[in-house]
């Protein structure tokens, strides 16, 4: 005697059957018989799913078992059929979903803040601009746009008046404009 299982696939499988060959009522009575199974395999298979999200998956399901109805094999078993077109309609759910877990940020403000490390090919490339500019331009436009430096300190440093360091660093910095545009 065959197991419930097997006299459920038989009785869907001859439903089914009776259904590809036109009869309605048949076909309506397979969807009822196998919509609360289906559910159930939803219902486990997608438990991290938001459960309002399960039903659809379902109504997914039986769309798609009508759609695919003609792929399905009458010598073959049903049941693994409308089984594996299930797994696949709660796949697809997660897939849309996203793998993304939604945290508010605050939570981890405080691991979030790491001390700002240099870009190692920043300090690279400064130092080669720098190497552009004579000694005393690569000096004021370090202390002043790198180091933040006031202009009346840079050109105490170096005997020169508060205009004077500013037209040398507009100076410097136009001749790095100027090699920049030639180094692309």
């Amino acid at each position: 005697m065959p197991d419930q299982r097997g006299t459920r696939d038989a009785d869907w499988g001859r439903l089914m059957r009776a259904g590809l060959a036109g009869d309605g009522r048949a076909y309506a009575r397979l969807l009822a018989e196998v919509t609360p199974v289906l559910r159930g395999i939803v219902r486990a298979r997608g438990r991290s799913l938001p459960s309002d999200q399960h039903e659809d998956i379902v109504q997914e399901v039986l769309l798609s078992i009508h759609a695919k109805r003609h792929t399905w094999r009458p010598d073959h078993p049903i049941t693994p059929w409308l089984y594996a077109i299930t797994r696949h309609k709660v796949i697809d759910a997660f897939r849309k979903r996203g793998s993304t877990l939604d945290l508010p940020i605050e939570d981890f403000s405080d691991e979030l803040q790491a001390d700002a490390a240099p870009e190692p090919l920043v300090s690279r490339d400064v130092d080669r601009a720098m190497g552009q500019l004579d000694a005393r331009s690569a000096f004021i436009l370090r202390a002043v746009a790198l180091e933040d430096a006031a202009h009346a300190e840079v050109g105490a440093r170096l005997g020169m008046t508060d205009g004077a360091v500013r037209v040398a660093l507009h100076r410097a910095m136009k001749k790095l404009e100027i090699w920049g545009r030639g180094s692309r």
